[in-house]
């Protein structure tokens, strides 16, 4: 009898996958074809690697060569986070396989008036109004903080929430209050899945618009985008039952992950990121650039599947 036919692994698009999945204290391992975490009793859990956006990974965890490999293969973000998903220290790419949108973004963001375009196109996503006319990207950046800091207190009076603004140091977690670090726990999730998409795209997470300097500038400018629809509503809302002394629904952060995916669900945040970040690129009102008629084809070629910027 004949062996049967190999069949390549076909990323599944961003869109049509699930949004995120914490793992804590355990060997990630690939085990009999299958992506499993294997627990200190040798209990194995199968993760569903390849209709995950992203995953990550807590302190307690190691990883095989073969796990990276096939979260690489399928187009899953690895990301390696502290305690509660507070801090990131690093993320596996599993994108990175379209150098036309990565020009595109740079040129966009190293023009001064195409970058000014992008910011206003964010600032009119964000808040729903056209921004003020004849105004830089720092007077932009200024008007926006005031406007966010009005978006939190209006949410935690509407959530009953006691509210004494956004105040978190990430060396002493236990230090802040309940709804800082709800937010804290919640924007982790949101920071998480939105890499993923960046990366699927094929745009690069530290070219920022209105955040620059730091590695994740346009995951942040991406993310601000929809935070007040998704994930602080849903902070919001298990501080208020914790402030409240109800606990039945365990420790703060599970309860913040599952609010987050189920407002990811519901805001189907995942069909909509990458079309979002095609529109505030556009605004820019460069063009994106052609292929190069000396570009080569690949020595081997593999088939289109999954999104633009999956290795496949």
């Amino acid at each position: 009898m004949a062996d049967a036919p190999y069949i390549p692994l076909r990323p599944i698009p961003l869109r049509d996958r699930s949004a995120i999945i914490f793992l804590e204290y355990g060997q990630v391992d690939v085990i009999d074809g299958a992506f499993v975490l294997v627990d200190q009793n040798g209990v194995r859990v199968q993760i569903p690697v390849g209709g995950l956006a992203c995953l990550m990974l807590e302190p307690g965890t190691r990883i095989s060569h073969a796990a990276v490999a096939l979260a690489a293969r399928v187009g899953c973000l690895l990301v390696w986070v502290g305690e509660a998903g507070v801090r990131l220290y690093a993320a596996g790419q599993p994108g990175g396989a379209r150098a036309d949108r990565l020009l595109y973004q740079a040129k966009a963001a190293l023009d001064e008036g195409a970058r000014l375009k992008v910011v206003r196109a964010m600032y009119r996503l964000r808040f729903g109004e056209e921004p003020p006319a004849r105004r830089s990207v720092d007077q932009l950046r200024g008007i926006e903080g005031a406007r966010v800091r009005s978006l939190y207190q209006h949410l935690a009076r509407m959530h009953g929430v006691k509210w004494d603004g956004r105040k978190y140091d990430p060396d002493a977690w236990d230090s802040a209050d309940v709804p800082n670090r709800c937010l804290s726990a919640a924007t982790a999730c949101l920071y998480g899945i939105c890499e993923a998409a960046i990366l699927a795209a094929g745009y690069a997470p530290a070219i920022g618009f209105l955040h620059r300097g730091k590695p994740q500038s346009f995951v942040y400018d991406i993310a601000d985008i929809f935070k007040f629809e998704t994930v602080v509503p849903a902070a919001f809302s298990v501080a208020a039952r914790i402030q409240k002394g109800d606990s039945s629904g365990g420790p703060l952060e599970r309860q913040v992950r599952i609010a987050c995916r189920d407002a990811f669900r519901r805001t189907n945040l995942l069909e909509r990121i990458i079309p979002t970040i095609g529109e505030i690129l556009a605004a820019s009102g460069i063009e994106p650039p052609v292929e190069a008629p000396e570009g080569q084809p690949p020595a081997l070629p593999t088939p289109m599947s999954g999104d633009a910027g999956h290795r496949g």
